[in-house]
């Protein structure tokens, strides 16, 4: 216990604001999306500025595209990522309870149901404005870890998501967690899903001239990703309602002697391939 490092208390709400008769709250959580947001919109208007970068010196949107595109992007994620956390992880409450399906502000999301919601609506961008998807879908890929950077470490300061127990030095006890400590498995998706992904798009989106073959970003996206959050998981706390005194793992997907695949490996190894499939699809053009 005496190398378990102290948990920083960083209240989740950073200020609220009294309306009249009810108060608003400004929380952590709600910023990093906003942040992750902006920073992304940032990113693909400079990919959009520079058309040396791109087949054809074209880029594929406007900047005025660029914005539309977002507004499309914020719906996708929201809708898809509250629809995924409640088909992926708990139908059955929610089959019984579908007046709480659309309460996001109650809690509850998922990254791949988001993800899936932001390819529906690039599609649907792309073939209302005749857009080169594959193009768009590049752009989107390189800006996408700021937002997961930033999401990851608001978990962290939310004190949710926590991982596994473990006596690491750097381990932490979770508020809420039990007296055990942790490993702040937030911080590693944040520094691999986030950081480290996002670094790498950028490099190889200014200057390894990877935009110019449609569909490789693309694909580095799904591979990184998917790389990254099934490593992680062998260290995050796995979903609770699957866990069961036969299944302490939490296993979806049950293989043998104790070993399986949590159900984020099992929505996020699939990536990996699809990843491939993506870079395979760029190199034949």
């Amino acid at each position: 216990m005496a190398l378990v490092l102290p948990f920083p208390a960083i209240d989740p709400v950073l200020v609220t604001i009294p309306l009249g008769v009810i108060d608003l709250p400004i929380r952590w959580y709600a910023l990093a999306y906003l942040a992750g947001l902006f920073i992304g919109l940032v990113i693909v208007r400079r990919l959009v500025a520079r058309p040396a970068l791109w087949p054809g010196e074209a880029p594929p949107m406007t900047r005025e595209q660029v914005e539309s595109l977002l507004t499309w992007m914020v719906f996708g994620v929201i809708l898809g990522g509250r629809l995924g956390f409640v088909f992926f992880y708990q139908p059955a409450y929610y089959l019984a309870n579908p007046g709480e399906i659309l309460q996001v502000w109650s809690g509850g999301m998922s990254f791949h149901g988001g993800f899936l919601g932001v390819i529906l609506a690039v599609i649907a961008f792309c073939r209302l404005n005749r857009a080169p998807l594959m193009q768009v879908a590049d752009a989107v890929a390189v800006a996408t870890p700021a937002g997961l950077l930033l999401g990851r470490i608001a978990n962290f300061i939310n004190g949710e998501l926590w991982g596994r127990p473990t006596d690491a030095p750097w381990a932490m006890v979770f508020p809420g967690a039990g007296p055990e400590p942790r490993h702040p498995s937030q911080l590693y998706e944040a520094g691999l899903e986030g950081l480290l992904l996002l670094v790498l798009m950028l490099w190889l989106a200014f200057r390894g001239g990877w935009l110019r073959r449609p569909g490789m970003l693309t694909g580095l996206f799904f591979i990184g990703y998917g790389l990254a959050r099934a490593f992680v998981e062998n260290f995050r706390e796995p979903d609770a309602q699957f866990v069961t005194a036969a299944n302490p793992e939490g296993h979806v997907i049950p293989l043998f002697a104790g070993l399986g695949f949590t159900m984020g490996q099992a929505l996020s190894l699939p990536m990996v391939f699809v990843g491939l499939g993506f870079w395979a699809f760029a190199r034949r053009r």
